[in-house]
C-alpha cells in the first residue's frame, strides 16, 4: 500500500536526522505521481534559525528536482516522539505554498497514524491568493 510505503521511507529518512539541540528526530517522504520518492531529515543548527524541519526538506528536495505541487501525490512526516505530531508553524506556511490543499499528509510516530491535508492543517492560510492584486 502507497501509504505505508511512504511513511516506512520516511522513518529511514529519519535516522538521517542531525538534532543535538533537541534529540528529536523527524523524517519525511514526498511521492511523486510518477513514483518518485525525495526524503527529507531535520537538520538543526546552534543558531536555530538555521534549523530546517524534515518535512521541507524533502519537499525542497523534489522541488530542487523539478517538480511542482501537482506532481505531488502524497508526504508522510514522522517523528520518535511519544506523541502524534504535526508539522510547525514555519513547515505549514511552506507546505501551504507548495502542496495541494488536498494532498494527503501522513502523519506517525510508529505508535499512531492520522491523515490529513493542508486544508486542515492551515485553514485560511495566507498566499499567493492573498498577493495577487499586488503581484
Amino acid at each position: 500500500m502507497t501509504k505505508d510505503v511512504v511513511i516506512e521511507k520516511a522513518f529511514v529518512a529519519m535516522h538521517n536526522a542531525y538534532a543535538p539541540y533537541s534529540n528529536y528526530h523527524v523524517g519525511s517522504c514526498v511521492k511523486t505521481k510518477d513514483g518518485h520518492y525525495f526524503l527529507g531529515a531535520n537538520i538543526e543548527n546552534a543558531s536555530f534559525g538555521a534549523t530546517n524541519c524534515g518535512e521541507r526538506s524533502a519537499v525542497f528536495a523534489c522541488y530542487s528536482n523539478g517538480y511542482r505541487k501537482e506532481d505531488i501525490e502524497s508526504i508522510a512526516i514522522v517523528t520518535d516522539g511519544s506523541i502524534l505530531a504535526g508539522p510547525c508553524g514555519i513547515c505549514r506556511q511552506v507546505l501551504s505554498e507548495l502542496l495541494e490543499e488536498d494532498t494527503p499528509i501522513y502523519l506517525s510516530n510508529g505508535k499512531e497514524e492520522m491523515t490529513t491535508n493542508m486544508a486542515a492543517l492551515l485553514p485560511l492560510s495566507f498566499g499567493r491568493k492573498d498577493l495577487n492584486d499586488r503581484l
